[in-house]
């Protein structure tokens, strides 16, 4: 059990994030948050992620550290230097629910998951949770750098209090669904940032924890990885067990999570059904990037060393000249231009279409046409896509844009960096009916008779 404390009018009130075992819960709750809050002083030293092995020695050797007061002055007068990261959170999540937690950059999702996750205590406020909780968060976090891929499934194994016959049953599909057979046996400070989230999510998803806690974990690893977390995040909800899953991908969340969660700077703005709370998202979204060209000033993801500048998305005919409205077939070219403060080589730059529900619709890079980016510092680069015959229906659709080397490092990534329109269909893909679905597949049909019955 985690405490920190706060004194308010003489009085002690005790904080805790408190982790049961699931006998012990008489009722159908996993989780519950009671006005959890987390203050952070901007420019101060914070207390860097702890690996588990760490974590569990620290308890074991200095336990009275993990007891330390937040400085009153800190609490009773946050100064300028001072940011709540999560201000008064409260609710529930019952035991076999998968849920949802999405919100913009610094909305503070990944601080809920830490306080969750027992890598950081609460300022304010408290936190229950019946069961023992399996955690992916952020790359280098939950390993033992040291240790070797299987030394560090039996630790994770051993600190959720599974006895190694446990262990040993379940350590072959470990290693199979990570697809790292050949690197079990190396230490995982050589893995790269696409290996160790394998291994990683492969240990907290079939460990067999109560409740798993992953986030961004799509954010890494190629596309049929992405889809293999996915269908085991719905095996482990089928199994009974509760999951909490932090994502930028709305269609993930609404394929996964029938209940959402919506964080806005700190504080829970909505919490409902997936469909009302990612609409109330997408609306936001839709709002702030409506029609943007300057990239500036947009909120955005990654290390800065290089950042999009601006994006114009114009539709041209098949021969590239301007034409007046986007319609269903058209090409699209998108002009997209960034500043480049060091040195990068062979970088990505990938762009993808949502419809308004975040399913993602189109996702193209420039490494599919073999080609590779090297920017050098005071660069001034344009990159230019051209979609051919786009065929999307009428309708409104956002673009995310994103940089990067490998599909690990993040150098620049904004999610909703600009929108456009689908004004008009063009001749020859009229419906006799206007049918659901964003995209209009052009297709051959053939109808064939023949006389007397079928052999």
């Amino acid at each position: 059990m985690l405490r920190g404390s706060k004194e308010s009018a003489g009085q002690a009130d005790e904080l805790a994030v408190n982790h049961h075992f699931l006998e012990n819960n008489m009722t159908d709750i996993a989780i519950k948050v009671e006005n959890l809050s987390k203050l952070y002083k901007i420019g101060a030293r914070q207390q860097g992620y702890k690996t588990l092995r760490e974590s569990v020695m620290g308890i074991l050797t200095a336990p009275m550290q993990r007891f330390k007061k937040i400085p009153q002055s800190a609490i009773r007068n946050p100064q300028s230097e001072s940011i709540w990261a999560l201000k008064d959170v409260s609710f529930e999540v019952k035991q076999g629910e998968v849920v949802g937690i999405i919100g913009g950059n610094g909305a503070g999702k990944t601080t809920l998951l830490k306080i969750l996750s027992r890598i950081t205590e609460p300022t304010e406020g408290r936190a229950e949770i019946y069961g023992r909780v399996g955690s992916l968060l952020e790359v280098g976090t939950g390993f033992h750098p040291e240790l070797t891929g299987r030394e560090n499934i039996y630790l994770n194994g051993a600190i959720l209090g599974m006895r190694k016959a446990e262990i040993e049953h379940k350590f072959h599909e470990i290693v199979a669904f990570s697809e790292i057979e050949k690197f079990i046996d190396t230490p995982v400070k050589r893995y790269s940032s696409g290996m160790y989230v394998r291994l990683a999510f492969a240990v907290a998803a079939h460990l067999e924890p109560e409740v798993l806690v992953v986030d961004e974990v799509l954010a890494v690893g190629d596309a049929a990885f992405q889809k293999k977390c996915l269908g085991k995040m719905g095996d482990v909800a089928k199994e009974g067990r509760t999951v909490l899953f932090v994502s930028h991908n709305m269609g993930a969340i609404i394929a996964l999570c029938p209940r959402c969660l919506l964080m806005n700077n700190g504080r829970l703005e909505m919490a409902g059904a997936v469909r009302e709370v990612t609409a109330r998202y997408q609306a936001k979204s839709f709002a702030t990037a409506a029609d943007r060209s300057d990239l500036r000033t947009a909120e955005r993801r990654g290390t800065g060393k290089a950042v999009f500048s601006s994006i114009n998305i114009k539709p041209v005919t098949q021969y590239g000249e301007p034409i007046p409205v986007a319609y269903t077939g058209c090409n699209l070219s998108i002009e997209i231009e960034i500043d480049c403060h060091v040195d990068i080589a062979d970088s990505n730059v990938a762009i993808v279409v949502y419809d308004l529900n975040g399913y993602r619709l189109i996702d193209v890079n420039t490494a599919q046409k073999g080609t590779f980016v090297s920017l050098k510092a005071g660069q001034h680069v344009m990159v230019v896509f051209v979609l051919r015959e786009v065929l999307l229906l009428p309708g409104t659709y956002l673009v995310s844009v994103w940089l990067g080397r490998g599909g690990i490092e993040h150098t620049d990534f904004i999610e909703y960096a600009t929108s456009f329109s689908m004004a008009a269909d063009a001749e020859g893909t009229k419906h006799v009916e206007v049918f659901p679905g964003p995209y209009l597949c052009r297709f051959d049909s053939s109808v064939t008779y023949q006389e007397g019955p079928g052999e």
